[in-house]
């Protein structure tokens, strides 16, 4: 039998059949085949499993999971502290909700441009959650203007959203119908309630089945998934802190910049690092503000770091 993950708790985890929501228990079997991965989690919510029941399915008699099915794809991370370790986010998604503040927390722009990369990367589309916008409409108009000038001009939508004003929500909710949806950002930027803004019913920190009992009293559930009652699942995410490339060489990080990717077809040298060449296209387009300087700074921090874990 074939179902969905729906939630990670550790070893333990919740599946459904999905569109139906019916979650049940289940475990790892002993020989489950996972593909050579190297991740710390190698079964994500979101993976598609097969599994095996003997009889009535429940926190005492859980499903056994034997197989985890090929992605369509997923979104990944390193730690920048452990090099070597990494943690898949989800699997199977159709589109990734980045959730951004400018203030309240202060926004980190090389983080979120990580995260771009990523899911470009590995096939997820994306699009970039502005929240909190009623906290700085008023007070800082230029500073939203200048945000979106970079990121629309690279290539991706983003959208302005207010849980106190209700900007957003129902564009929010629409894109969400019918599709596996994650959201993910930094600690404190708003993202469980945009979720329960999208949803009054959902409460993101709190499952509809605890594993506790399995785990023991200081289970902390990763990643979860959520349906809307609007149609279509959310995948909510802890807040993230550190934000590291997986499976990317130095010399194909550009390519994931759309922006850089559009000018680079004119530089003079190919390959081209678009960091000392002469007739460099990119550094022109950065020169003349075709290409934001805060995103070519982002590029060359990336440069760096993966020099540094290499």
């Amino acid at each position: 039998m074939i179902a969905t993950v729906v939630k990670n708790a550790g070893s333990h985890f919740l599946l459904s059949a999905l569109p139906e929501w019916a979650p049940f228990p289940a475990v790892l079997g002993g020989k489950v085949r996972l593909g050579g991965s190297k991740a710390t989690n190698p079964v994500a919510v979101g993976d598609h499993v097969e599994y095996e029941a003997a009889g009535t399915v429940d926190l005492e008699h859980p499903a056994v999971i034997r197989q985890v099915l090929d992605r369509s794809n997923h979104i990944i991370r390193r730690s920048t502290n452990l090099s070597r370790q990494s943690h898949v986010i989800a699997a199977n998604v159709d589109r990734a909700f980045l959730v951004v503040s400018l203030y309240f927390p202060e926004i980190k722009l090389p983080f979120l441009d990580r995260i771009l990369v990523m899911c470009g990367v590995f096939g997820v589309p994306v699009s970039i959650v502005l929240a909190k916008t009623d906290l700085y409409r008023q007070e800082a108009p230029e500073a939203i203007a200048r945000f979106r000038a970079i990121y629309e001009g690279a290539g991706y939508e983003v959208l302005e959203t207010s849980v106190k004003d209700g900007t957003g929500i129902e564009r929010l909710r629409e894109a969400c119908r019918g599709r596996i949806c994650l959201f993910s950002g930094e600690s404190g930027v708003g993202k469980s309630s945009l979720i329960k803004a999208m949803d009054p019913s959902l409460n993101p920190k709190i499952g509809a089945i605890s594993l506790a009992h399995l785990q023991g009293k200081h289970t902390t559930s990763l990643y979860e998934m959520y349906p809307l009652a609007s149609g279509g699942f959310i995948i909510d995410s802890p807040g993230l802190r550190g934000f590291g490339l997986v499976h990317l060489e130095k010399e194909e990080i550009a390519l994931y910049f759309p922006e850089m990717l559009r000018k680079a077809s004119g530089c003079r040298f190919t390959p081209c690092t678009h960091t000392h060449e002469p007739g460099c296209a990119v550094k022109a387009a950065v020169d003349a503000g075709t290409i934001s300087t805060e995103r070519y700074n982002s590029y060359l921090g990336m440069l760096e770091d993966e020099s540094k874990f290499r």
